[in-house]
């Protein structure tokens, strides 16, 4: 027998694989991408799966839900649909409302799904998120395939890592960390979408190009006019790389579960969540997003890390793209709105654990990290904002 110890410690390692498939027209009969990804997790196992999707897709695509079935039936073979495919209401108020994760749940456990069975997600990143939350929790996790529906979620957020709803008024209180089994991004579903979901995606890219490649900014910089008549070739192209820079970051910095007090790919944001808070969510995140990177932008110029001409570059390519740079804070009500905002910085930091860690830039491609933010300078930047672009 071993001898006794105080302290017994042994190791624990998992492989993860982070997976995006490319594909058009994944609801296709005759397209394959989808019955090859849910595979059986035990030989002579038959694959159950359940469909939540975003009921926002209906308008853009008449017949959404019915080709998902259809599909499943073409498939049936292989497949079985463990209930008819559930609609979502879209958008960031169903990550605020309680019983709508409750309701997944229930759904779930309805169809009686088990760790061996998979749960698709399709819509934009609030459905995403919702879904994978109660994806990783029912059962201690059934695995999850994600299929982003907006530029937004194929470009970053829907090929992440992080799942969560909003509680206590903040944004993704409620999360948790989870490699999803697979993310599949459709790219035709990019060209039927209205304009602003279709631009949202843009902002992120440029926000990725930023903080890791100055070619990758280059290449958006030099394509701004047909980036924002949303051209197939190039508009894909930004979209594709954008995923690809979020998950290699994800999958190769060292932090994928974020346990540091840094997060690169957050540049902009600490503004842009309590943007989005304040508004009471009427602010989309890719709007918040601009403006708040319009705001450490000014910042950083104004404490010395950004020259002048390269901030007013940036922020002309970021308005060229159709952004507009201080409208959304119009939405927030109340003479105190601005001062608020500074209360993220805050949240920012509690949410983190550990010091305040916000990324800025001294050109692009070449990213720092700060640990202080002068709030008088950051009023300063509103100001200015408001006065050239409100």
């Amino acid at each position: 027998m071993a001898e006794s110890s105080p302290e017994l410690s042994f190791p624990i390692n998992l492989k993860h694989e982070h997976r995006l498939i490319f594909t058009r027209d994944v609801f296709a009969p005759e397209n394959h991408t989808l019955s090859d990804t849910l595979t059986p997790r035990e030989t002579g196992e038959r694959v159950r799966a359940l469909v939540f999707w975003d009921a926002g897709l209906e308008k853009p695509f008449p017949g959404f839900g019915t080709r998902i079935s259809d599909w499943f039936t073409a498939h049936h073979d292989q497949l079985e649909l463990a209930a008819p495919p559930v609609t979502l209401a879209g958008g960031e108020q169903v990550k605020n409302d309680f019983s709508q994760l409750e309701h997944v749940w229930k759904t779930i456990e309805a169809a009686g799904l088990c760790r061996h069975s998979y749960i698709l997600a399709i819509g934009g990143g609030a459905v995403l998120d919702l879904v994978g939350f109660a994806a990783s929790t029912a059962h201690r996790g059934i695995p999850l395939v994600r299929l982003p529906t907006t530029s937004l979620s194929q470009g970053d957020g829907g090929v992440g890592v992080k799942n969560g709803v909003n509680f206590f008024g903040k944004k993704n209180w409620l999360g948790c960390f989870d490699v999803p089994h697979a993310i599949i991004n459709d790219l035709a579903l990019l060209h039927g979408l209205p304009v602003s979901e279709k631009r949202v995606g843009l902002i992120e890219a440029v926000k990725v190009a930023l903080i890791r490649d100055a070619e990758f900014f280059e290449f958006i910089a030099a394509r701004v006019e047909p980036l924002a008549a949303f051209e197939p070739e190039p508009f894909e192209a930004v979209i594709r790389e954008s995923a690809r820079q979020h998950m290699e970051h994800i999958a190769t910095a060292g932090d994928p579960f974020e346990r540091g007090s840094a997060r690169p790919l957050d540049f902009g944001h600490w503004a842009a969540h309590k943007l989005e808070q304040l508004s009471e969510f009427r602010v989309s995140h890719g709007e918040a997003v601009a403006v708040g990177m319009a705001i450490d932008l000014i910042y950083a110029r104004k404490v010395g890390l950004l020259p002048a001409a390269e901030s007013d570059r940036i922020l002309a390519v970021i308005q060229a793209l159709g952004f507009e740079l201080f409208a959304p804070i119009k939405e927030i009500h109340g003479n105190s709105g601005r001062q608020d905002m500074l209360d993220g910085l805050e949240e920012f930091r509690e949410h983190l654990g550990g010091r305040l860690s916000i990324p800025m830039i001294r050109r692009p491609g070449d990213r720092l990290e700060i640990h202080e933010i002068d709030g008088t300078l950051v009023r300063e930047a509103v100001v200015e904002l408001e006065a050239r672009f409100g």
